[in-house]
Parts: structure tokens; C-alpha cells; sequence
């Protein structure tokens, strides 16, 4: 009798790259239901995988049993206990290659993602710039479970049903029927975040709408405070950042209408639910391979390329050109208010 298929993944962070996995691992589960998937990654991401049939999650252990190479060795052994017989790593980063690396030599199938960072550096170079779309980051996924014998098809997504609201966010957004907006106007880099005095303008004008209610995302102290600021005297604007739980945070983001982001993980946190999703994107853009999952490219707002050629700058925004940092003021708020109100 041959042995029952288990597959174990490894994607460890950021957040937006983790949720990025998620589309394709319910695929993935939906399409080979005889094979177990246990999959490797911080304890905080593991409310993003429950919903998904024949799905373990393992959280690896960075600060005591895991850290370090002999950590990874750990890890190695906790999970071979498990009767691997593939690893797909999807980080494919130094910590991921080591423990591929002793799973290939211990006879298990491997295959890690392919990151196309020629494409993309060819994409984001100042000359002889090629802007094209490059794979994205789900289809690279994919490839990586074709080396291993998985087809994986994501050409007819099924998303979770909406999550029952716990009372804990009833009492903090209320129970009316307005149609809830998501805004999460902050990421990871400056040249990433639409400046804040155009997202008030945002704000303002949907808050005019009395069937509107907007639900404002963050986390850490420095922007809830912006955050409050941005709320004003609105009272259809609630900030919801430091009042809940992750698991929470994605039950409320899977009852949005829409979600409003930058290029950042909320984002994919809204796509992976199936949430309409609103991006503009500044020094980045939708062809390096980061689009939210199913979001057509018409929902994403992009900086003006006839007045800044060299856009995209960088692929996660970490770069900064001279020159370059008003190019999000290239989008109107019209545009976006515009954009949120239309009709899915």
C-alpha cells in the first residue's frame, strides 16, 4: 500500500506574503483532498489558514527551540516525525533553504518558489526598463507544487462564507445595515502610503454618505493616533486598530463591502477572503507580481507614470529616487471615493 501524501510548507513572513499563500492552499486542499498539508509558520498567521480542510498548522519557534542553525535542525526532526514525503518551500529564504536542504538529503521530495527577481529588477531599474507584468506571486506558488506533482488551478476561486460577527465587534461598530468600508491607509514604507492629508479628503467624503460605515485598520500606537485624527467628528468613522485580535480583525474584514488599501497586508488579508479590494500604489506596482488574489487590475490606482517614467522605483518600496515623493499625490481623492462607491 503506498504511503498517504504529506506535504509540508514553509512560509514564514511578512504578513501580505503569508496571506498570499492562503488562496493557493485552499486550492491547493480542495483539488487533492487525499493529501495532508501541515503548514510551517509564525504562530500569529495561523487564524489565516482555519478554514481550510486537511490543513495543520505548525508554529515554528524563532526564539527558543527553532532559533538558530541547530533550531533548524530541531525543526527538521519535529517535522520528519511527521512522515514527510514533500516540502514546498515558499519563502526561500536563507532559514527555509536550510531546512529544504536537510529534507533533500534525507531522500523527500523539494521544491522552493521561484522568486523572479531578474523580472522584476528588469521591471524597477532607472534604464532600459521593461514594464511588463511579471508571474505573480500565486502563480509562482503554483510552479512550486508542479515540481512536486501538483497541478494546482486557480482559475475558480472559492472563498470562505462570511464570518459570524462576535458581539465584542458588534458592540464596537454596531448592528445597522450600512455597508462597511474598510480603510487601511498605512504600510510598511513611506513611499507606499497615500499621503494622509488626501486619504482625510477620502474619509470625508464617504463619511457624507449616511449608508456608509467606515471601519479604519492599523496596529501600534503612532497610527491609531493618526487614526483618531483621520476619524474627526464622523460618526459613521470607527477605528478599529488595538480593539481586536487578529481572528476578530478577519472576521470583520471578511463583512466588508470593500476594503481601501495601500500595497500593503491588508490587502491580501481582504483578497484571500474575497473582499472587493481598492489598492493605490506609489514607488510599487501591480506588475511586480503583488496584485491582491482575483482583484482586477482596474482596482488598483497607480501613480502617474506620464509625470514619474520611472514607476515602479522599487518592489516593496524600500527605495527612495529623488523627485519621487509626491508621486501618490498623482492620485485624486476623486478618483478613489470613486473607485470605493462603484458597485462590485
Amino acid at each position: 500500500m503506498p504511503k498517504p501524501k504529506h506535504i509540508v510548507i514553509i512560509r514564514l513572513s511578512a504578513m501580505g506574503d503569508v496571506a498570499m499563500t492562503v488562496p493557493v492552499l485552499r486550492a491547493f486542499s480542495m483539488q487533492h483532498a487525499d493529501v495532508k498539508i501541515t503548514v510551517v509558520s509564525r504562530p500569529f498567521f495561523e487564524p489565516f489558514f482555519n478554514d481550510i480542510p486537511n490543513l495543520n498548522f505548525f508554529p515554528i519557534d524563532l526564539k527558543e527551540r527553532h532559533k538558530g542553525l541547530l533550531g533548524l535542525w530541531r525543526l527538521f526532526l519535529d517535522l520528519r516525525k511527521l512522515e514527510v514525503t514533500h516540502f514546498a518551500d515558499l519563502h526561500n529564504v536563507l532559514r527555509s533553504q536550510v531546512v529544504r536542504t536537510f529534507f533533500n538529503l534525507s531522500g523527500i521530495n523539494v521544491a522552493a518558489t521561484d522568486k523572479g527577481r531578474t523580472d522584476k529588477k528588469a521591471l524597477t531599474r532607472k534604464k532600459n526598463k521593461i514594464f511588463e507584468p511579471v508571474n505573480s506571486m500565486f502563480e509562482r506558488h503554483v510552479e512550486t507544487f508542479k515540481k512536486l506533482g501538483f497541478s494546482v488551478d486557480l482559475s475558480s476561486p472559492v472563498f470562505p462564507n462570511r464570518a459570524k460577527l462576535s458581539i465584542d465587534i458588534i458592540e464596537i461598530i454596531g448592528s445597522n445595515n450600512q455597508k462597511l468600508i474598510g480603510i487601511a491607509p498605512f504600510a510598511q514604507y513611506d513611499s507606499k502610503v497615500y499621503p494622509l492629508d488626501l486619504t482625510q479628503i477620502v474619509i470625508d467624503e464617504l463619511a457624507k454618505e449616511e449608508a456608509f460605515k467606515i471601519i479604519l485598520f492599523g496596529g501600534g500606537n503612532e497610527e491609531i493616533q493618526k487614526l483618531n485624527a483621520l476619524k474627526g467628528n464622523h460618526s459613521n468613522v470607527i477605528v478599529i486598530a488595538g480593539k481586536i485580535k487578529l481572528k476578530q480583525e478577519l472576521e470583520l474584514i471578511s463583512n466588508l463591502d470593500v476594503m481601501l488599501s495601500m500595497d500593503s497586508g491588508n490587502a491580501h488579508l481582504a483578497a484571500m477572503l474575497g473582499v472587493k479590494v481598492i489598492t493605490l500604489w506609489g514607488a510599487t506596482h501591480p506588475f511586480a507580481g503583488f496584485k491582491p488574489f482575483d482583484q482586477p487590475l482596474e482596482n488598483c490606482i497607480t501613480s502617474d507614470r506620464d509625470k514619474y517614467p520611472l514607476l515602479p522605483t522599487s518592489i516593496y518600496g524600500n527605495k527612495k529616487v529623488e523627485g519621487y515623493e509626491d508621486a501618490m499625490r498623482s492620485i485624486l481623492p476623486e478618483t478613489v471615493v470613486t473607485k470605493v462607491k462603484r458597485p462590485k
